[in-house]
């Protein structure tokens, strides 16, 4: 689920609806763009504000991160935490969800910078709970940072700075990145896994040649998307999707997550369908701190 992201452990994928299904997640971002057609389009001029805004929020630390619970659907245990980027700058401390937000720092190159911002402030708190049952934390990494080649060291020196065990941090790497350049995504990926960290592909499905990535790119864990499972207990073609999915990547070896799950007829679906992991409203909201669910045993 990405939120920073969003993004809303191991590796793990994302399934999506194919475009025109009319389903954008939350804080999904838009590819990298600029120049002169989008400062003078109307989309252009509304978010031309977004420019010193950001900059001024990433100057004074006016981001906050918000947590959301992963869960196993065999014993309902915390497998790990997604963490969703907000901007607190509103006044009555109102926090703005990171779609009004991260297409215009894409669109004005501040992306790259709200990336590290994400990192810096997940490696300093799992840096201060190393306890023996302490979490994971699973983070969205854009478009921009993986094609560009100082984010592999940076995230390197930031895990060697805190001290932080690589394995207790998730890298979720959106689908753009892998379309826009095959081969940078896989070495990232591979990199990533390298210095011991998961890597997720998150957004995975948008485009007609995704199931390609499940031969090409490392991962771990499936992500499916809402738009597959809000109607699951309605939809036979949803139902049939997700079976297929969960036969496909158990004969990989690796583990499913449905997304957007908000009711318990839906979960107990999902658990008959074989479905590792849950994630959604009817396991947890995203709360400023880290919290067990209520049914899960705390265990990360």
């Amino acid at each position: 689920m990405r939120s920073s992201t969003t993004t809303h452990a191991t590796p793990r994928l994302l399934l999506r609806r194919l475009p025109g299904s009319g389903h954008g997640p939350e804080g999904g971002l838009l590819a990298a763009r600029s120049g002169a057609d989008g400062l003078c389009s109307p989309a252009g001029l509304h978010r031309r504000p977004w420019l010193d805004r950001l900059g001024r929020a990433l100057a004074q630390d006016l981001f906050v991160l918000h947590f959301q619970p992963i869960v196993s659907l065999a014993d309902g245990a915390v497998s790990h935490y997604e963490a969703l980027v907000r901007l607190a700058d509103e006044p009555g401390g109102r926090l703005v969800a990171p779609g009004r937000f991260l297409p215009a720092a894409e669109r004005y190159g501040l992306i790259r910078e709200i990336d590290r911002m994400v990192l810096d402030k997940v490696a300093a708190l799992l840096a201060s709970d190393a306890g023996p049952q302490a979490p994971r934390i699973a983070m969205n990494v854009s478009a921009v940072s993986v094609s560009e080649g100082g984010m592999l060291g940076h995230l390197e020196r930031r895990l060697a700075l805190h001290g932080v065990e690589p394995e207790r941090l998730v890298i979720e790497v959106t689908e753009t990145a892998a379309i826009s350049d095959m081969a940078t995504a896989k070495a990232f990926c591979t990199g990533v896994q390298a210095l011991g960290c998961a890597v997720a592909l998150d957004d995975f499905g948008a485009g007609f040649g995704s199931f390609q990535y499940l031969k090409h790119l490392p991962f771990s864990y499936l992500k499916i998307d809402g738009d597959f499972i809000r109607a699951l207990t309605r939809s036979r073609t949803d139902q049939l999707v997700v079976k297929a999915l969960v036969g496909v990547v158990a004969g990989l070896g690796r583990e499913t997550i449905a997304e957007f799950v908000e009711d318990e007829a839906t979960m107990s679906m999902l658990r008959s369908f074989g479905v590792d992991y849950a994630q959604g409203y009817e396991v947890g909201r995203p709360q400023p701190a880290l919290l067990t669910p209520v049914g899960g045993t705390g265990g990360a």
